[in-house]
């Protein structure tokens, strides 16, 4: 590459190559002036490193230091007159090596960031890039809390008028930068942190001052961008706004605070922003360099330094002064190592040369930084009290013009210098350079900036605080420019800070030096940039412009030189140890010099291709690369002979190892065939004998079974006859409690009604009293008498009243002190006996739970020794049993082997008898199946929308207590001052929830108001599925229950002839009981209502101390709760008592004799009469005995009922017996025949027991085919079992077999080695040679493994923070759900019980959690429903269960689960995916809902059918003809984008048909509840629009192939009723077509529509009353509800059929974009 032409590559190979060969570190240096491209060459030099050498960790250094470009960029480059991605900065990177040159990390310094541009851009000029891709990703969601806009709105980019460059899109290099920051481990909250900062710059620019008066300023109150820069920033705004127009002057004894004016606050608020912008930029480097620090130690490195390239613009300033002199100080270091240095070597190795004349800059260099210097000049005017740059300039005329030949003064002005330069004059405006200089910004704002609440803040201005030396750099090698305060020293510390503070260009020049230092230690390499043209115009060469830039450079003094001059040297005893190989023996001489030359002359025959000098070697261009060929070419024919002779001798050791092999496996061969042989005969034996015992084993097993039944059968009995005692003593318990209550209430009720009557009778007498003395005062005071009377003696009493007056105020005074003391002892008091007593309390119950656990362990070791007992007895029984047995069945074996021949031939008649039976039965019974199969169905789905409405109430009332838990977290524990974001998906709807868990609420608050509940507990899975085994239990209680009740149910409908009068009586008192219930549920509604208020004057206040536990506010609402709650408890009791009278009434309703209904007739029509005069009292008694009638009846039938099933459970017993001891006698005869006759006679036996059963049953249930058929059931069933038993013991004979040939192996293995140990000596011993074994590629298990500390950070990144979107497009489906099963899968491997619970409850609450926060959102929710599918699918699929193992591959199945059966979870999943499921319902409900009655009725999808309005109708101002926002097309569109995420997502096909039926059921209710609704849609053309409307939909179902999905069976109702509008409506006919046409809509559905049914033209008329009456008399049998509307909430039983997938675990990658870089694959 380096014979090629001038290219960066090759600069940068020859650099690496260096490195390598002289083991010397290397610079590359790129120059140019500005806009010659020195920054994209620096990054070209860059990538070539990384991609050529590689980094020496896993850690991929080379990108992380290719990633910091983008970032360096962003912040530090700008768009400028000459330059589109100018550098506002320099920069050296430092890229270190290992001693394998491969790159180990990196180091940055950055040189004089321009901070004017952020507050000022020239014409045609922009701001940093970093702002504008800011502005141009405003949109973005995570970016809104920024509040920007566009470019052109903030002061700080709209002053150049260019916000857009041309070609560049901001927001994608916005994306950019992001990536490069996460790729160098800048965390999100830290970009996010960066992001702010950066926006209050910009906000800060916009803030705008107003001036008072000369001197001083203001800014308007709220200013909105001062308020959104101190919410970003996190400061105060009174603090920033007051500093902002204040500043602070210290004297010697006082500080004083002074108003600046509006252009002082100006500038103050513009070196704030460049501050603040310095600070982050440094930061940034800071946190760039951390990332690129290696812990490796550093061999070499290549330095890559790109700084700015010289500038002139029309205005110049101090930082294009330091641009400038930084060029010079490059030029000279470039001269010195080009010419000077390279000059003085040839003359001091003595080598013929001559002089070549070059431009020297000292001088200029001289100028700017000597003493007297212009830096020098410029930091004493700045130390200066009252210095301007007018003075300083006056200063540099003074001592340098006409005095230096580079310094001029410019012709009209008096403000502005000019200095010759090494590439050209440049005239600087000395405007600025003294405050530029000081980089001054008030102590008082960054104070402020420092006692902010956002943490990334106060990092920022952290080494404010330390003094920096001026040569060292911070952390990452860099210069700051800030002024830093140096320690202070005793007196007068503010002014020794001031005075030790050094100014930017004393920094600068520092940097310079030791920039200058570095390149002068490592070797240079140059990279000359040219510029084409100034204009920035492609394809357009200035050919004079750019002669001059290389005359500027040196170029054309460099060209000269290299052609005359020798790139290449080596001293003689490094080229003596370079070049040995080509070197013969006799060539070396003890003397070094003489050996070199003469090699030399061999070589090379051109003597003018090298020089001798004194220490070393001089060649020409060329000469080194043909040395370097040469000994190449011996190295390359000396290893072609090494490697032959090595060839040879390794392919002789191969063949005499393949010789000694293949006698060792003959020797191998000829035992294991002999071994095979001894194996055989020993398994031949051992098959005989497992046989013997193995028919053993069936035979006391068959015998174990059949007892163990019985006992069961005998426990259940008796479990039975105890559950019903108990039942009766508890009724009888709940009977006496409502006897209590009840006269209680009675004897309350009277008292209280007394006491009004007495109390109203008081009031009536004083008020009579009050008004006679009230005549008698108003007749007295009208005489003058009275007046008289008075006035004596008035005087005097006025004086004797003061003084009791004022000792009243005294003795008042006394007692309000003494009360409070008082009150403060019994306050303490209180609390200590309350601790006391709580302490004696929670020790009484741990003593109770002590006590009771002593009882029961020694009840519990008291059954066990009577069951050890009865276990020895009983097996005394059974072993004398045993001796009996053997001697029966001997003489039992002779009798069968004779019947054996008799039975045969009776099982050959037999069996064709029962192929007959059972063709007939098959036939009869698949009929009876097919229908209660459907049966079955329908109750199956039943129960199952049961279950699911269940999960749905569960889930909102979690959901419900949450919000509850959290609002009480609020009501105790007041948060501290600040901003708090409250949850987007906090409901605040109390209307749904009932009465009664308002009330429960109302009881937890002071447990609640107790614990702090800070922090929300997370679900506990065991608990929850214990909770859930308690549901099912209460379930089934629940159904027995049920049962009873549909018993009572046919008693009452038996009685409902005889009695007929009571329901009118019965409707008085009903009345009168919803009345009472009325009054009380508007009194709950009153306390409800008071209670909300109480809680929102809590939440309102936000002062801790009011609403502490102990304020006296917070005592008074306490109070008042506990008052409420326990009025609410007193309602509560009534409530309940009068719904148990109104059921005891319902249900009292009994068929009894004449006698008693005309007795009970009687005595309830008295009731009435006395209910009117005494109310509730005859009300409560009446309830009374009727409860008594209703217990005493259920007692009776109970009892009854209880003795009927003992009988017939005591003759099963007694059947059971029977057979059992036939069932031994067989066994017996059994065990006397030889094995082959075994099997057929038990055969035998168990179809002559069948015959028999079945001829039984069938004459016993002759009469009677229901019972026959129930038997025949529970015979089918009893066959399931039996197979399934049969199943598990082939499943334990499975598993000993394979532990039989486990065993067999290992026995062998250990066979083997004994016969190896016995013969030693045949082994030969030979000599070990090493031989190179090659690593075997990992195998993975399908596994994935975390630390127990990383599983919150699993969850985070896998679940809370995953966004579907990508993971959808990009990823393959369901990938959360397999990452989280393989992290069980390690769990269970490593038979980790806490972590398993651990990672599936975190998962499920975590799932839960991202459903409650993004639950609108269908795409949320469709991807979470799929994931959970595929993660209860892979539990399933590789639970272990031979039911899910059928379509698994081998690999799969060594997969599965091996220590955890996790059934319980799977049910959990189960639930939570019916959740997610109903979740999805609602959003697709929310969805389609504007858009059905729209696009499915109003929108004419057929121009001109529905036209005509119908007649009679008025103008309706609907949306049928305004609006026309959705059409059919936009419902489909709709559908389409369902049905499109749901497949990106994975979701199973099961699945989306049953999403896609509850859709289209959805549509068809609406649409048929909206038509019957109105008048104007039933009409002939509105059904035919409707029909067309349909086969749109149906159309859309065979494009996606869901016709068997069932959803167009949800759609008949809407296309019967549009069949319906448009068929005849005259005849009977028509009638008959239409009662069979109609079979999905109700009775009250087809009336509605032909009563609405409109014609709209005159050809058609309307539906006679008389067809209508025809049409209800022929559906009047029909059984149907009276419901008129369609239940549009109404959803479809979920299922989640088994849907295993072929996916290898093994084989799934991990992504990167998801964070997961901590979980390892095992």
């Amino acid at each position: 590459m380096g014979d090629m032409d001038p290219h960066i590559f090759a600069v940068a190979e020859e650099a690496y190559k260096q490195m390598a060969r002289d083991e010397r570190n290397q610079s590359i240096i790129v120059s140019g002036e500005s806009g010659a491209g020195k920054t994209v060459s620096a990054k070209y030099a860059m990538r070539y490193f990384a991609t050529v050498s590689g980094s020496a960790s896993e850690a991929n250094v080379e990108e992380k230091v290719l990633a910091s470009n983008p970032i360096m960029e962003s912040i530090g480059n700008a768009k400028t007159t000459r330059n589109d991605n100018s550098s506002r900065f320099g920069k050296y990177i430092e890229i270190g090596f290992d001693k394998r040159y491969r790159i180990i990390g990196a180091n940055m310094r950055t040189y004089l960031l321009e901070k004017s541009r952020v507050v000022f851009q020239a014409e045609e000029e922009r701001n940093y890039h970093i702002f504008y891709q800011l502005c141009a990703s405003a949109k973005l969601p995570e970016f809104k809390m920024l509040r920007l806009g566009n470019a052109d709105d903030f002061n700080y980019t709209q002053q150049g008028g260019s916000p857009v460059i041309e070609g560049v899109d901001d927001a994608k290099e916005m994306a950019h930068t992001r990536q490069a920051c996460t790729l160098l481990g800048i965390s999100e909250s830290h970009q996010m942190g960066i992001f702010r900062i950066l926006a209050g710059i910009l906000h800060l620019g916009n803030v705008g001052f107003t001036s008072r008066d000369a001197d001083s300023c203001t800014i308007p109150p709220k200013h909105e961008p001062l308020c959104i820069f101190c919410d970003l920033m996190g400061v105060d705004y009174e603090e920033m706004c007051h500093w902002l127009c204040h500043r602070k002057l210290a004297t010697a004894t006082e500080t004083y605070i002074k108003p600046i004016s509006k252009l002082q606050a100006t500038n103050a608020r513009d070196a704030l922003a460049k501050h603040i912008y310095a600070k982050l930029f440094n930061w940034i480097v800071d946190n760039v360099n951390q990332a690129l620090h290696s812990a490796v130690k550093q061999h070499s490195f290549i330095g890559v330094l790109d700084i700015y390239g010289f500038e002139t613009f029309e205005i110049n300033s101090f930082e294009q002064f330091c641009i400038n002199y930084a060029n010079e100080k490059l030029q000279q270091q470039f001269n010195m190592h080009v010419f000077k240095l390279e000059q003085e070597e040839y003359m001091k190795e003595q080598i013929p040369w001559t002089l070549i004349d070059f431009y020297d800059n000292q001088p200029c260099i001289n100028l700017i930084e000597s003493k007297l210097g212009i830096l020098d000049l410029l930091d004493e005017e700045c130390k200066m009290p009252k210095g301007t740059d007018d003075t300083w300039a006056q200063k540099l005329y003074n001592t340098h013009l006409n005095k230096c030949t580079l310094f001029e003064k410019p012709r009209l002005s008096n403000k502005a210098f000019i200095i010759q330069h090494f590439a050209d004059k440049v005239e600087y405006q000395c405007e600025g350079f003294l405050e530029k200089n000081k980089d001054t910004v008030f102590e008082e704002q960054i104070k402020v900036l420092k006692l902010s609440k956002f943490k990334m803040l106060p990092e920022l201005f952290q080494d404010d605080e330390k003094a920096i030396s001026p040569t060292s750099a911070t952390s990452s090698g860099r210069t700051p420019l800030t002024r830093t305060p140096a320690k202070p020293t005793k007196g007068r510390p503010g002014q020794m800070a001031k005075e030790h503070k050094k100014t930017v260009g004393h920094q600068f020049r520092n940097s310079l030096h030791l920039l200058m230092e570095t390149l002068n230690a490592t070797t240079p390499h140059y990279v000359r940039c040219i510029k084409p043209n100034d204009f920035k115009f492609p394809f357009t060469f200035d050919e004079k412009r750019a002669v001059q830039q290389l005359r500027a450079c040196g170029v054309l003094e460099t060209i000269r030189i290299s052609a005359a001059g020798f790139p290449s040297r080596w001293t003689y005893q490094e080229f003596f140890s370079r070049y040995r190989v080509l070197m013969k023996q006799k060539d070396v001489l003890s003397d070094r010099k003489q050996t070199c030359k003469n090699v030399l002359e061999k070589l090379i025959l051109d003597k003018d291709k090298y020089q001798f000098g004194k220490t070393k070697i001089f060649f020409r261009a060329g000469q080194v690369a043909y040395l370097e060929k040469l000994r190449a070419d011996k190295l390359r024919a000396a290893c072609i002979r090494i490697q032959k002779t090595i060839r040879g001798w390794l392919l002789r050791k191969k063949y005499l190892r393949m010789r000694k092999a293949a006698i060792t496996v003959q020797r191998y061969v000829r035992g294991y065939q002999a071994r095979c042989y001894a194996k055989f005969l020993r398994r031949t034996k051992a098959a005989t004998i497992i046989q013997k015992y193995w028919r053993m084993f069936v035979v006391c097993r068959r015998y174990k079974i059949r007892r163990a039944a019985t006992i069961v059968l005998q426990s259940y009995l008796r479990g039975f006859l105890a559950r019903n005692r108990y039942r009766k003593i508890l009724r009888e318990h709940k009977a006496v409690i409502i006897q209590k209550r009840v006269r209680g209430w009675l004897a309350r009720t009277h008292y209280k009604r007394s006491m009004h009557a007495i109390i109203y009778l008081q009031c009536c007498f004083r008020r009579m009293m009050a008004k006679r003395e009230l005549k008698k005062l108003k007749i007295e005071a009208r005489s003058v008498e009275r007046y008289k009377k008075l006035h004596i003696g008035m005087e005097n009493k006025i004086m004797q009243l003061q003084r009791k007056v004022d000792e009243q105020n005294k003795d008042y005074k006394c007692l309000v002190e003494k009360l409070t003391n008082l009150e403060g002892i019994y306050n303490s008091e209180t609390e200590k006996l309350r601790s006391d007593l709580e302490r004696l309390q929670l020790s009484e119950e741990e003593a109770k739970v002590a006590t009771g656990r002593v009882l029961s362990l020694q009840e519990e070791i008291a059954k066990l020794r009577k069951d050890l007992e009865q276990t020895r007895s009983e097996k005394k029984c059974i072993e004398e049993r045993a001796d009996q047995y053997k001697q029966e069945t001997e003489q039992l074996v002779s009798n069968l082997k004779e019947e054996n021949t008799l039975l045969k031939q009776e099982k050959e008649a037999l069996n064709h008898r029962i192929v007959e039976q059972a063709k007939e039965m098959t036939e009869t019974m698949e009929k009876k199946l097919v229908e209660e199969t459907k049966q079955l169905e329908l109750d199956l789905n039943d129960e199952r929308l049961r279950y699911q409405n269940l999960l749905n109430e569960f889930s909102r009332l979690e959901e419900r207590y949450d919000d509850l838990k959290e609002e009480m977290t609020l009501m105790v524990h007041v948060p501290k001052p600040g901003h708090k974001r409250t949850d987007s998906t906090h409901s605040s709807n109390e209307s749904e929830y009932t009465f009664s868990s308002e009330i429960a609420e109302m009881e937890d608050i002071p447990s609640r108001t107790e614990e702090p509940s800070e922090k929300k507990v997370p679900l506990d899975m065991s608990l929850f599925l214990k909770l859930q085994k308690r549901v099912t239990e209460l379930e089934q209680e629940k159904q027995v229950m049920q049962d009873e009740l549909d018993r009572k149910e046919e008693q009452v409908l038996r009685s409902k002839a005889k009695e007929e009068e009571r329901p009118q009586i019965r409707g008085a008192e009903l009345e009168y009981e919803s009345l009472k219930r009325q009054e009380l549920e508007s009194e709950n509604k009153k306390l409800k209502n008071e209670l909300n208020e109480l809680r929102k004057a809590l939440s309102e206040k936000s002062a801790p101390e009011v609403t502490a536990p102990g304020a006296p506010a917070y005592r008074v609402l306490m109070e008042q709760l506990t008052s409420v709650s326990e009025e609410l408890d007193v309602r509560k009791e009534e409530v309940l008592i009068l719904r148990s009278q109104l059921v005891s009434q319902k249900e009292a309703i009994q068929p009894k004799d004449d006698k008693n209904t005309m007795t009970d007739s009687t005595i309830l029509l008295e009731d009435v009469q006395k209910m009117k005069d005494k109310g509730e009292i005859a009300q409560a008694y009446i309830g009374l005995k009727e409860t008594n009638r209703l217990l005493e009846s259920q007692l009776q039938s109970q009892k009854r009922s209880h003795e009927n099933e003992a009988e017939a459970l005591r003759g099963e017993i007694q059947s059971l017996k029977e057979e059992n001891n036939r069932q031994q006698q067989l066994l017996a005869q059994n065990l006397q025949l030889p094995p082959e006759a075994r099997i057929e006679a038990s055969l035998q036996h168990e179809i002559t027991r069948l015959t028999n059963e079945n001829l039984y049953f069938e004459e016993l249930y002759a009469d009677e085919p229901k019972k026959y058929q129930s038997y025949r059931i529970s015979l089918y069933k009893r066959m399931i079992d039996l197979m399934e038993q049969l199943e598990k013991q082939d499943k334990t004979v499975r598993k000993l077999k394979k532990q039989l040939k486990v065993f067999a192996k290992k026995i062998g293995e250990l066979e083997v080695g004994q016969m190896e140990n016995i013969s030693p000596g045949q082994i030969i011993d030979e000599p070990i040679r090493p031989v190179n074994i090659p690593r075997k590629e990992k195998d993975f298990q399908g596994m994935l493994e975390y630390k127990k500390e990383d599983e919150q950070k699993l969850v985070k990144n896998l679940i809370l923070e995953l966004k579907p979107r990508g993971v959808a497009v990009n990823l393959i489906p369901g990938l959360p759900a397999y990452i989280l099963f393989m992290c069980v899968r390690h769990a269970d491997y490593l038979n980790d019980d806490q972590k398993v619970r651990s990672l599936l409850t975190s998962t499920i609450n975590s799932i839960k959690k991202v459903l409650k926060k993004r639950g609108d959102d269908f795409e949320t929710v469709s991807f979470w429903l799929s994931n959970t599918c595929r993660f209860l699918h892979c539990l399933k699929q590789y639970s272990g269960e031979e039911g899910f193992m059928k379509h698994n591959t081998s690999r799969q199945n060594e997969h599965c689960l091996t220590n955890f059966d996790l059934a319980e979870y799977r049910q959990v999943l189960s639930d939570l995916a019916i959740q997610i499921y109903q979740q999805l319902v609602r959003v697709l409900e929310n969805i389609l809902q504007p858009m059905i009655v729209s696009g499915m009725l109003e929108h004419e999808t057929i121009q001109g059918v529905s036209g005509v309005k119908p007649t009679g109708l008025r103008k309706r101002t609907s949306s049928i003809a305004d609006e026309g926002t959705y059409t059919l097309d936009s419902i489909l569109r709709q559908l389409n984008s369902f049905h499109s995420v749901m497949c990106q997502h994975g979701m199973d096909p099961e699945l989306i048909k049953q999403v896609v039926k509850q859709m289209f059921y959805i549509v068809g209710a609406i649409t048929l509840n909206n038509l019957l609704l109105r008048k104007d849609m039933c009409s002939w053309s509105k059904g035919m629009q409707i029909r067309y409307n349909v086969s749109q939909l149906e159309e859309w179902l065979r494009d996606k192939n869901l016709m068997n999905s069932g959803a167009k069976e949800t759609l008949e109702p809407l296309i019967q009723a549009a069949q319906l509008l448009q068929v005849k409506k005259k005849t009977d006919d028509d009638a008959e077509a239409i009662c069979s046409m109609c079979n999905a809509l109700t009775t009250a559905q087809i009336v509605k529509v032909l009563n609405l049914y409109t014609p709209v033209n005159e050809f058609e008329e309307r539906v006679s009353v008389s067809f209508i009456r025809t049409i209800q008399m022929r559906l009047r049998d029909r059984k149907d509800s009276p419901q008129l509307l369609m239940d549009a909430k109404h959803i479809f039983p979920v299922t989640f059929p088994f849907n295993p997938s072929s996916l290898a675990l093994e084989t799934i990658q991990i992504p990167a974009s998801l964070g997961l870089g901590f979980i390892s694959r095992v």
